[in-house]
């Protein structure tokens, strides 16, 4: 729209105009590349049905969930064209929670007990793994303990050297007088446990945090922390009341377990295996296949 400019001067002047000024250009804004047409043997992989298969694969980014699903999108084309071309049918089965198979599904799982040979895992390949992990068969150590807690934050550094200065006066008094604990721990602590004499029950590391659970380690059953614990949530003194060390399981208490373990890890090789064939025969466009390790497989 004109400007108009009135010239007060004269009073025969003529209204002057001026032209508007001229709009401030932006910045262009790079358009988000458009992707590729993903093409099986010709066939087309719409772009819709991988946006809703999506949700179903979890990622860091958009982009790398929407190539998961592309990729999934892959397998089940690849499966289905094989049952097919096989001439596989299958009656589809409900599992124990009632959720019932597609007929799609039914037909890649009869195609799979048809193509993969996963032979049982004997004893002494169990018994191997037993031995070689035996860490993941024991038992986390139970911990009984109480705690005095003066909280700060760590970002407040006069805060928090004041709650580690009240820390240390009892610890002195703790030091005298070791009994005087579930007294301290309701008088000064900050946590709820205080109304519990600072008991905190049962628990095991990876209940606490990392300093707490280091302070632990150098205690003995009955001992008081000699100095402050510092931990995100402020300072603590603590006492261990019991250390109840874990138990690694016997190997006939998990062997089938571990039986199981072994069978699936051979099925999922020998299924991702299987389809890189099938992709090896096929031709596909619009994204970089690489392997099968896509939840169909796994």
């Amino acid at each position: 729209m004109a400007t108009i400019v009135v010239d007060h001067r004269s009073p025969s002047a003529e209204p002057v105009q001026t032209p508007s000024p001229k709009p401030r250009s932006r910045p262009a804004v790079n358009p988000e590349p458009a992707r590729p047409a993903i093409t099986v043997d010709g066939i087309v992989i719409p772009h819709a049905e991988i946006a809703r298969e999506v949700q179903n694969h979890p990622a860091g980014s958009p982009a790398e969930a929407w190539t998961e699903a592309a990729r999934a999108l892959i397998v089940r084309e690849l499966l289905v064209r094989e049952a097919g071309r096989l001439a596989i049918d299958a009656e589809p089965r409900q599992d124990d929670e009632g959720f019932r198979e597609t007929d799609e599904e039914a037909r890649i799982r009869a195609l799979l007990d048809r193509e993969l040979s996963v032979p049982e895992a004997d004893e002494t390949s169990c018994r191997r793994y037993y031995d070689k992990n035996l860490r993941l068969f024991r038992s986390a150590d139970l911990f009984e303990a109480a705690h005095i807690l003066f909280p700060a934050d760590r970002g407040d550094a006069e805060a928090f050297a004041a709650a580690a200065g009240s820390a240390l006066s009892a610890i002195a008094l703790l030091t005298e007088e070791p009994a005087r604990f579930p007294i301290l721990a309701h008088e000064l602590s900050a946590c709820s446990s205080s109304g519990e004499g600072g008991r905190l029950g049962q628990f095991t590391y990876d209940q606490v945090t990392p300093e707490f659970a280091a302070a632990l380690d150098r205690l003995a059953p009955g001992e008081i922390s000699p100095i402050p614990v510092e931990t995100p949530y402020g300072v603590h003194i603590i006492r261990l009341d019991r250390r109840i060390e874990g138990r690694t399981l016997p190997f006939e208490a998990v062997w089938e377990r571990i039986a199981a373990h072994l069978r699936e890890s051979v099925w999922r090789r020998a299924a991702a295996q299987y389809i890189s064939l099938l992709a090896g025969k096929a031709t596909i466009t619009g994204l970089d296949f690489g392997g099968a390790d896509t939840p169909l497989v796994q």
